[in-house]
């Protein structure tokens, strides 16, 4: 395994493909712990890391605590709706007050893009982006790669559909940096409206599904974010179905072996079907297992591993 060259994790987008391999490799390594009797290793022990949540979460911030545990870290998740930041703190004064108890990482989600960024300047301690406004969630892409690679054995070459609001998923983004950066070929699909101007750039978008999904082998569905939209995207949720949504016809236009992907959380029904979600080409269970693996694999070579300085 090379050495994991980063002291922070902030987005995808910096990463080398070789970061990406020992990062999925030491996820799949790791993975064996979840299996046993007694979850527990100490490879952490001794470490400190702050959960600093400023937007609702589910699976990344019980995936990041289970994680913790898992590695014999100390861990504190701060509610920010029960913390000083309801009384006006900022974030660099949560966080170098926190700093100042002597936290060895922070994990951090927030809804303006370059907070983890920000603070990585500003801070002593290691800094993970655990989602930043509609920029980069760069372990959701590490989780998604790694069930891609054990479900198809690679990740050069496969033919990958994203549809959904694009505009608004910072998943979306660090998805489609993974995915070239691995050889993947990743096709965007979407109402015109949440397809980000400019990014035909980086890889081809297609306004209808059918296209998108024809001879994919993996489909990536994201949720329609209506906590972020201000205005009218597109007419209903139901015609958004109609258009844009994924059911057992539309599976069947991709390869027979195909896998669906969902981040999470799912709307069933307007993105997509519940026969399809619960259906036997999910992977979304999967999904969820292998975050815990790949933010244990985050931790470990950033606070315990073979980790340096950026």
């Amino acid at each position: 395994m090379s050495a994991f060259r980063h002291r922070h994790l902030l987005g995808i987008e910096p990463l080398e493909p070789s970061d990406i391999e020992t990062l999925l490799d030491t996820a799949d390594g790791l993975k064996e712990v979840l299996d046993r009797p007694i979850k527990k290793v100490p490879a952490l022990r001794g470490k400190t890391v702050v959960n600093l949540f400023y937007e609702p979460s589910t699976r990344t911030r019980s995936s990041f605590e289970i994680a913790e545990k898992v590695l014999s870290a100390d861990s504190l998740s701060i509610a920010t709706a029960t913390s000083s930041v309801t009384k006006g703190e900022t974030l660099l004064d949560t966080a170098k007050n926190l700093e100042a108890m002597n936290p060895d990482m922070f994990v951090v989600r927030h809804s303006a893009s370059g907070a983890p960024h920000f603070l990585a300047r500003h801070c002593r301690s290691a800094i993970v982006n655990a989602g930043d406004g509609a920029h980069e969630h760069p372990t959701q892409a590490l989780l998604d790669a790694l069930t891609l690679r054990q479900r198809k054995g690679r990740l050069k070459g496969l033919r990958v559909a994203i549809v959904g609001d694009i505009l608004h998923s910072r998943v979306a983004r660090s998805n489609v940096w993974l995915l070239t950066k691995m050889g993947a070929e990743v096709v965007l699909c979407g109402p015109p409206t949440l397809i980000p101007p400019g990014i035909e750039a980086v890889c081809p978008v297609t306004y209808r599904i059918d296209e998108a999904i024809e001879g994919a082998d993996a489909v990536m569905m994201l949720r329609i974010q209506l906590e972020r939209m201000s205005g009218g995207f597109f007419p209903s949720l139901r015609e958004y179905f109609q258009r844009f949504g994924l059911d057992e016809a539309r599976v069947r236009r991709a390869k027979k072996d195909v896998v669906i992907l969902h981040p999470g959380p799912m709307n069933r029904g307007v993105e997509i079907a519940s026969e399809v979600a619960d259906g036997p080409y999910s992977v979304i269970l999967d999904q969820v297992t292998n975050g815990v693996a790949v933010r244990m694999a985050v931790l470990y070579l950033l606070l315990g591993g073979s980790g340096g300085t950026a």
